[in-house]
């Protein structure tokens, strides 16, 4: 399973990146905000410190025709990038066209299977359930990707499975057993899935029985 961050601050990239894991980023408009910096200046930083990562940059069109022409715009940035575009009817159209055109597509705001049979037929790269969201108004966020991979495995669409809006380790731990292809995390969750209190107890007991040999 790859691992995306889900931010859009370079240092918290780099900090990723360190940990030796980090196989692309995700992004999003409340994202951008949060640096305080120009659209522009995070996506030229982002792809300045990812050249082959996958980095997915959303639209903020919601017709067609606005959703085409932004990402058409947002895919001559780069060739690793991948344009988020949300899982509505308009969206879905433009998917349509622009995936025939060999754009990356990351189909987000997926809230259903039903909406991820959709656009795999339409040729998305990516589909991103958005797990947590859903735990938070009593749905099992991690019910809807298990029916998403059953009905991928059943037709043999390419479309890759990101899980998204991850909330704890949980979370990365029953999409991997399900077998989601992609799951993307902010860098604390990240953090978390190294700490274990039995790894740090028998470190520093075998730190503490090596100051007893003879050196």
């Amino acid at each position: 399973m790859k691992f995306f961050l889900d931010t859009a601050k370079i240092e918290e990239i780099r900090r990723a990146k360190e940990l030796g894991v980090l196989d692309g980023v995700t992004t999003n408009p409340s994202h951008v905000a949060a640096t305080g910096k120009t659209f522009r200046q995070v996506v030229d930083e982002i792809l300045t410190e990812l050249q082959e990562e996958p980095v997915s940059l959303e639209v903020v069109a919601t017709d067609k025709e606005g959703i085409v022409k932004e990402a058409r715009e947002l895919a001559r940035l780069a060739p690793n990038v991948v344009v988020k575009v949300p899982t509505i009817v308009e969206g879905v159209k433009a998917m349509k066209v622009l995936s025939q055109e060999g754009v990356k597509i990351n189909a987000t705001l997926c809230f259903s299977s039903l909406q991820a049979l959709l656009v795999a037929k339409a040729g998305a790269t990516y589909v991103s359930p958005f797990v947590g969201r859903l735990d938070a108004i009593g749905h099992e966020g991690m019910g809807i990707v298990e029916e998403i991979r059953q009905i991928y495995d059943n037709y043999d669409f390419s479309t890759e499975i990101l899980v998204a809006a991850v909330r704890h380790p949980q979370h990365v731990l029953e999409a991997a057993l399900i077998g989601a292809d992609v799951i993307t995390l902010r860098l604390e969750t990240l953090e978390q899935l190294f700490q274990h209190p039995l790894t740090d107890v028998g470190l520093e007991r075998f730190l503490k029985d090596w100051q007893k040999v003879p050196q």
